[in-house]
């Protein structure tokens, strides 16, 4: 139920203890969910980085190293050949990205969804705090 349904809600009929109870543990449960969402991608964000580090500094040692890629098969090639062959790609041949490029986009993609998540966090966060000053719930007092 979103806020607009709750607020619209609880004009034509107040809420009953029990639908409170439930509308809060839902609204709990809904964030520790997308908390947990956004430190699993952050970790493999974290993962993806250091990958990507390790990657940019072998490159930098050793520009020949092998760079191997999977398309119906594998070829074997060197970063200098997969750089030339790129340039063909761009000419209309389709091919696929070297792996380091494409965990660069992964990476990215990885950060976008964890900004929108936080996003998301945000907004619900703010609804659910809303929610429990309309109905002024505060924690019980642990003993």
């Amino acid at each position: 139920m979103s806020s607009a349904a709750t607020k619209a809600k609880g004009k034509t009929q107040p809420l009953t203890d029990q639908e409170i109870s439930q509308n809060y543990s839902r609204m709990q449960n809904e964030l520790q969910g997308l908390a947990g969402k956004i430190g699993e991608l952050e970790q493999e964000a974290d993962e993806h980085s250091l990958v990507l580090t390790t990657l940019n500094e072998a490159l930098a040692e050793e520009p020949d190293r092998k760079c191997f890629r999977l398309i119906g098969g594998v070829p074997s090639r060197t970063h200098r050949q997969r750089r030339s062959s790129d340039a063909s790609v761009q000419q209309g041949q389709r091919a696929g990205l070297c792996s380091m490029i494409s965990r660069r986009l992964i990476f990215l993609q990885i950060k976008k969804v964890v900004a929108n998540l936080t996003e998301q966090y945000k907004t619900r966060e703010e609804e659910f705090d809303a929610f429990k000053r309309e109905y002024n719930i505060r924690p019980a007092a642990r003993t």
